[in-house]
């Protein structure tokens, strides 16, 4: 989920596509949907339909969760505690 929530932050505005994102987070097509539809659901991703693909962007939620996430990782890392 991390590794998404990275992904669609580097979107932008204009998102990201899902094969795109299956692609830099290394997942499945498959999982890459599954995993973003709850995202979406929990109001961290939104999903919009443009001209031919669907595409995904982190909401303002997301981005407070991920910058949190990452905090939490860096301090799991510096204690060498494994997650």
């Amino acid at each position: 989920m991390g590794d998404i929530l990275d992904v669609t932050a580097d979107g932008g505005r204009s998102g990201i596509i899902v094969s795109a994102i299956s692609r830099k987070a290394n997942l499945s097509h498959y999982a890459v949907l599954d995993k973003c539809e709850k995202l979406v659901e929990a109001g961290l991703v939104e999903s919009v339909k443009n001209d031919r693909n669907r595409v995904f962007l982190i909401t303002e939620k997301g981005l407070q969760f991920f910058q949190e996430f990452k905090r939490f990782q860096g301090l799991v890392e510096s204690m060498n505690l494994r997650y």
